[in-house]
This record gives C-alpha cells, structure tokens and sequence, in this order.
C-alpha cells in the first residue's frame, strides 16, 4: 500500500527469495547500474542472519519485473554490447520532453484562447494545436481552464499501481491540516517529498494572495513538469535519492533548504506504504545532511524538521533509523483511497499517521475532530487513546482503547488476548507459534521472521519457488517423453528392418 506522491514501491522482489530465507537491502553503493529509475539497488538472500548466494542488483522503484525487468549480479561481467543496449533502453523509455522543453510549452499552452486548450487523458499531455492530428483517436479534455492547470493533481490521473507507483492524493482536509500546521509552527519553506497534493495548495495560495510560504516537490511522477518549473519541481527518486536532472536539479534543491533568518524549512514526505523503510531513510538522511551542510553557526546538532507520514504498523521501523521521531495520533486520510478516509470507527479508521523530529507538545491537533491534550504526555491524543496509568503513557496506536495486559507488561488491542501458548497476547483465533527458539533470518529470540528487524519487510516468495519447481517438473517431463519418443522411433525403424531381412 502506498500514498501521497507517486513514487516507486522501493525494489528488491525481483530475484525470488527461498522459504526460510528473506532478501537484505545492502543500499545505494558507488559505481552501481542503472536502469530507466536511476542507480539500481544491491540485494542479498540471508538466511539465520547469514548471506546465502550472490549479491544483486534489481531497480530501486519498482517490486515487479514487469514493470521494470532490470537485475544483474553484483560480480557479472556485461559485454559493451549488452551496455550499449542498456542504455540505449534506458534513453528510449525516458519522457518525450525534457523539463525545459515542458515549461516553455505551458508558457505557450496558457496563451492559447481557452477553446483551444486541450489534454489528452491517455497521453496525460497537454496539447499544443500543431499536436491535435496525432491524438485524434485518443480520449481528449477541452478548454482547459487557469483553475484546471494551477491543479493538475485533479487533472492527471492517479497512478495506482500498488506495486510500484500507488499514488493515493491527500484529501483536502487532511492537506489543509498539514498547511495550518506548517504556517503555525513558523515555516516558511516545505520540501514536499512525494506529496504533490500539498505542494499545489500551496502554489496555489501564492498566486491568489500575500503568501509568504514556498515550496519545492520533489517526486518520481515526471508529469508534474508539464505545469511547474524548474525551481518548483525536481524529478526525483526518493529510494535511490536520485535527481533525473543532474546535478542542476541537485543545486535546486539545495539552494531551496538554504533558509534565511525568517524562513525556517520543513520536509513534508507520503512515501508509497509498500517500499523499503531502509531505502526510503537512506534517502531522507541525505536529504537531511544537505540541509545541514547549508545552514551557519548553530545547527550542528540539530536535525532539519521532517513530518513522515506513513502507517502506524511501521513505528518501529521508521524508529530503528531515526529514534528521534515520535508518532502523532492524527489520522491522515486519501480521496482515492477505498479504506483511508476519515470519519470510519474501529478497525476501518485510516492507519496512516504523522512521524515527527518536532516537540509532540507542538502538534496541535483539532479538537472539533475528537483529538484533546494529555497533561501527563504533554501531546494530543485521539478520543479513544486514553492514559494507562501502569504504563504511564497514552499507549493506543490505532484510535481505540486498548488494554492493559498484566503478563505482557504492556497495553495490548482490545481484540487481543494473552496465549500462554505463545506468552504473548494475538487474536484468539490465531496459530500458536513459540518465539523461544528464535527468528528464523536472524537466530535472535523475542520475534518472529515477518517482524525482523533486522531485514527489510519483504516478502518470502514461496508462490515464485513453487512455480520455478513446477517449471523445472514439466521441462524434466518433456524432455523423458522426447526421449522416450526417440527411443520408441529408432526401435520402430529397427523391427521394420529386420522384417525386410527375414523377406
């Protein structure tokens, strides 16, 4: 699952892991191919902790190799030719424009009179008159107005392929949310990373009214070209912190994070809930370091101001990199999402949440919406996130009371109820698993192999084993009944001779 800005799902599924074992993300490392996303990332198979089998490559944005197909071995040797060919792909699936060549033809495309003004909604493209012939059998929107183009989120369509972009776009409320915030706690300047949503409400209240604030959105999705700049939007991958525009797009960016006295700078990220946390990290980390290396006197040991918005179920993950964060209670909800919407009780609220390196105690939430303060966490809380007095905190994750479990020594889902089996609270269907002789990637006791924290959340691909087996089966098979059908053949032309000789 994924949200916000269209960005890859984070790689790393391409070589099928065998049952027991789980594929390790060794990162960005110099020197690395490259695919049509950039940079691609190395991967291992590890197993009881262990590295098993060679190292690999595979694309840093997409987990299917369907939709981007590269992998190679870390110590392959690739012929010239074979390099040649990459990259000839590489620049055959690049977009038609460049970002330049984007802005000059918005310049054009908003003096045309509006009867003129047309988008061609299977190229996601806006036309140009001289264009109109080519996209004549295509689906085409007219007189596209001002207010249309100054909002393209509302006029492209939204990628939504789970696996690899999962565009989901923040719904008004939770963005107006998000904007209130930001100009109440002082900033001036928001890095929008995959959130194209903010970044046009933004853009859009700078060109009604006196609006100091600015912003930059950084995002994979290069249709977004078409309606800004160069100094308001970078085509960017946010799992390989790779900038398609070189190093011009790089010194955007930077010169953006360079903050004046008043102008203080937040990040704003909604990566795609299905990449790897330690990819996505990686890339904020260096996002970080670039604001640091900008900034005077004063800065050395503090962090720039970061809201990662991203599901409740991953604290722990986003925690293990940046133990600084702390997760807010508000529930940030999506118009295209069919379960992330507001307003839904129990299991069906939106699990999507704000992880911050700001003080809790300054994220005010809205009380109209059922949020109140807590004088003891000295934070706001959802109406069902009541205090335990044993654990001494506001322990809810999920917007209902939870319930105080003796055994465990914490506060546990209502729906949860302790297995002496197990010595641990679950659901009281649920399979009995004893986590005494340890997780089976790291040999480390206290979790199981799918909660490893050790190892990216990624999937052991039993189903991809089974099929390559039964591949295998049915190849053996073949080949016994081609022999066999050779075998029989000869010994027919054999017994036909011997009768000739007998005649």
């Amino acid at each position: 699952m994924a949200a916000g800005g269209g960005a890859g799902a984070g790689g790393g599924r391409h070589q099928a892991a065998a049952p027991g074992s789980a594929l390790a993300l060794l990162g960005a490392v110099p020197g690395a191919p490259s695919c049509p996303h950039g940079p691609a990332l190395l991967f291992v198979k590890v197993s009881h902790g262990r590295e098993e089998g060679r190292r690999f490559y595979a694309c840093s944005a997409c987990r299917d190799r369907k939709d981007c197909n590269f992998f190679q071995w870390e110590d392959e040797k690739v012929s010239e030719t074979r390099l040649a060919a990459r990259e000839e792909y590489n620049r055959n699936h690049q977009p038609p424009f460049t970002h330049r060549q984007n802005v000059e033809r918005y310049k054009n495309f908003v003096l045309l009179p509006l009867s003129k003004r047309r988008f061609c909604q299977e190229c996601q493209q806006l036309l140009l008159p001289a264009e109109w012939g080519k996209h004549s059998s295509h689906q085409i929107l007219c007189d596209i107005s001002t207010a249309q183009s100054r909002s393209p989120s509302q006029l492209l369509y939204p990628l939504e392929n789970k696996k690899t972009n999962a565009q989901y776009l923040f719904a008004n409320r939770s963005c107006q949310f998000l904007l209130d915030l930001i100009i109440s706690l002082g900033f001036r300047r928001v890095l929008c990373v995959g959130t194209p949503r903010l970044h046009e409400m933004i853009q859009l209240k700078a060109s009604q009214e006196d609006f100091r604030v600015r912003s930059l959105l950084l995002d994979i999705d290069f249709r977004y070209s078409q309606f800004y700049t160069e100094d308001e939007f970078c085509h960017y991958n946010m799992f390989n912190h790779y900038f398609f525009g070189g190093e011009a797009a790089h010194e955007t960016c930077r010169k953006f994070l360079h903050q004046d006295k008043d102008e203080r700078v937040i990040m704003v990220t909604d990566p795609p809930f299905g990449g790897l946390v330690e990819a996505l990290a990686s890339s904020f980390k260096k996002l970080m370091a670039m604001w640091k290396e900008t900034e005077k006197e004063g800065y050395e040991n503090q962090e720039m101001p970061v809201f990662w918005i991203f599901p409740y179920f991953f604290e722990s993950r986003i925690l293990e990199f940046f133990p600084s964060f702390r997760m807010m209670d508000y529930q940030v909800d999506y118009d295209n999402h069919a379960l992330y919407k507001h307003g839904k009780t129990g299991r069906r609220q939106s699990p999507v949440r704000i992880f911050t390196n700001l003080s809790p105690s300054m994220i005010v939430l809205p009380v109209e919406e059922g949020y109140r303060f807590c004088a003891i966490c000295q934070r706001y809380v959802s109406s069902g996130n009541q205090h335990c007095e044993i654990c001494n905190s506001c322990t809810s994750k999920d917007g209902r009371q939870w319930k105080h479990c003796s055994l465990c020594k914490k506060c546990v889902k209502p729906s949860w109820f302790h297995c002496n089996n197990c010595n641990c609270c679950a659901l009281q269907n649920h399979t009995c698993e004893k986590t005494d002789a340890g997780c089976f990637v790291c040999g480390k006791e206290g979790h199981k192999r799918s909660t490893c924290p050790s190892l990216s959340r990624t999937r052991t691909s039993c189903q991809a084993d089974k099929k390559q087996r039964q591949k295998t089966l049915k190849r053996v098979k073949i080949g016994i009944h081609k022999r066999l059908a050779m075998k029989h053949a000869i010994f027919s032309r054999r017994k036909i001779k011997n009768k000739k000789k007998k005649t």
